[in-house]
């Protein structure tokens, strides 16, 4: 999975230059003007944020799963929210944080709908991906910018002061939302990213 998902957000990256190779792309302006601003936008969301302790990070999960809010991904490698009202139809979203240095850096999020079906073409990534696009635009603003990437299709980007945000679809299922803090996705991660190894400490949420 670790494999898989860095090798998407590289491919990713790499589709932006197939889009304009000069290096004064939107992209590329963007993410020098917002790095330059000094900006921080540490929020993601249910109150996780960039910097977060790991330690908060699980206490906030006890919280929320108190609460009946998530439960554990599978395989006790996730943490599992189902969205019943945000999106046009019901999904679940998986997530789990990259931290450096024992703080939240990373925060990769993977989507599916409830009910997908191979010949239920509402509910395939193509939607799913609008839907999400949709839905963040309203939470993190309407500045996304739409690239094509030569493989996966059309993703969506977002640069916040330190935030980035890229939307794009994995499969005809999945799609991902990956929030990535930019003064420190540079630096060796302290843990795997999204599921590599079961999270002992989320093991006992239900």
């Amino acid at each position: 999975m670790k494999k898989t998902l860095l090798l998407l957000v590289a491919l990713m990256i790499i589709g932006f230059y197939f889009t304009g190779c000069s290096p004064k792309t939107k992209y590329d302006r963007r993410l020098k003007h917002e790095l330059a601003s000094g900006v921080r936008a540490d929020s993601l969301f249910m109150g996780f944020y960039f910097g977060m302790p790991d330690k908060d990070f699980y206490t906030r999960c006890w919280e929320l799963n108190k609460k009946g809010l998530i439960k554990q991904g599978g395989n006790n490698t996730t943490v599992e929210y189902e969205i019943r009202n945000e999106l046009r139809y019901p999904c679940v979203m998986n997530f789990y944080p990259s931290f450096v240095k024992g703080k939240i850096s990373e925060m990769p999020v993977r989507f599916v709908y409830s009910g997908w079906a191979p010949w239920n073409k509402e509910l395939t990534s193509d939607k799913l991906q609008i839907d999400i696009l949709n839905w963040y635009k309203k939470s993190f603003g309407d500045e996304f910018i739409e690239v094509e990437h030569p493989e996966k299709g059309k993703a969506f980007v977002d640069i916040s002061g330190n935030r980035r945000i890229s939307i794009f679809k994995e499969d005809e299922l999945h799609v991902w939302a990956v929030f990535t803090d930019m003064l420190v996705k540079q630096e060796k991660p302290d843990s795997s990213k999204f599921g590599t190894n079961p999270i002992d400490n989320l093991k006992d949420l239900k």
